[in-house]
């Protein structure tokens, strides 16, 4: 699992798109003129990420625009980007940190670190944004993930989306915010104007899978569809061939904790890909140094196991629960 993997999806060309409309690089803005809500679909939050630049590329080529409320389109960490080699594609997640941990006001303020000063310059558009969805994927080959943080508003949506099959509950990461956790999105039981937020983070697949490309379009297509940013109709005229098959059923995966690396020479006892159900509590999955990790209670499943960043501190795997959404 920890092995080298081939890219298949090749880097994009977004230099026509790289300047923006907004006055902040690869930032782009377009307003109906309509109500309607303020959507936003971004991209590149790391640098190594291509099927989101695909899907903000295409539509912006499509020529896409909103019939109703607003749609900002971001290509997030470019400086990340444009240091991205197939062959070493995890040298160029970021420059100087996570920029999917920075989403506190504190680290956005300090202005410390390249991340920190990106978010900054994306924190007016997330701020107006009322949907949010952040375009991912992963670092091994994997089936589409969506997490939809811990509120019941986007599970809700994620069972309207009807795709991908596997929807991920989960209360975020240890070591900071994520995007779509910050501010009125993160609120449990918003009230008023903001009980109409969602937020969504996709996980699209490994990142060099040509299938990542079409699970991002397809999640774009759906989005900006139940948002009512267009019609199916224009949707389909704008963005022909994107929308795929429905999922032939979705499950919600309840994440009760996380498996944190002691050291980089954690292993697993198996190649798991993701997504294993292990019937029996007390299975051994894996070894954290001399140590045995084990399931926690029967029919367990494994979210997102990777040794790729494997080191003290890390996350490794999550133990998830399944049930039907």
């Amino acid at each position: 699992m920890s092995g080298a993997l081939t890219f298949s999806l090749e880097q994009p060309d977004i230099s026509a798109w790289r300047a923006g409309n907004t006055g902040v690089e690869g930032v782009w803005h377009f307003d109906s003129g309509w109500s309607g809500p303020a959507v936003m679909i971004s991209a590149l939050v790391h640098g190594n990420e291509l099927c989101g630049a695909w899907a903000l590329k295409g539509l912006l080529e499509s020529g896409l625009r909103p019939q109703r409320g607003r749609l900002t389109l971001a290509f997030c960490n470019l400086a990340a980007f444009d240091r991205f080699d197939a062959a070493s594609h995890d040298a160029s997640r970021f420059v100087d940190e996570d920029l999917n941990r920075q989403w506190l006001v504190e680290r956005i303020e300090s202005g410390s670190t390249l991340e920190r000063r990106r978010a900054a310059a994306l924190r007016p558009f997330v701020e107006r944004a009322d949907w949010l969805l952040d375009l991912h994927s992963m670092h091994e080959r994997a089936a589409p993930l969506l997490l939809a943080g811990m509120q019941p508003r986007n599970l809700e949506l994620a069972k309207q989306l009807h795709s991908p099959e596997y929807i991920v509950v989960d209360a975020g990461h240890k070591d900071g915010v994520r995007m779509r956790d910050f501010g009125r999105f993160g609120e449990l039981a918003p009230v008023g104007a903001d009980a109409d937020t969602r937020s969504l983070l996709l996980e699209c697949g490994f990142h060099g899978d040509l299938s990542s490309r079409t699970v991002a379009e397809d999640a774009c297509a759906r989005f900006l569809r139940a948002a009512g940013t267009l019609d199916a109709a224009a949707l389909q005229q704008a963005l022909p061939g994107w929308l795929q098959d429905d999922a032939p059923r979705q499950w919600v995966l309840d994440v009760t904790g996380p498996v944190v690396a002691s050291s980089e020479r954690f292993r697993f006892t198996e190649p798991f890909q993701g997504l294993e159900l292990i019937e029996k509590a007390g299975t051994v999955i894996g070894w954290n140094d001399a140590e045995p990790v084990t399931t926690p209670y029967d029919d367990c499943v494994l979210v997102m196991p990777s040794v790729r960043q494997a080191r003290a501190g890390v996350t490794v795997v999550r133990f998830a629960r399944r049930r039907p959404l």
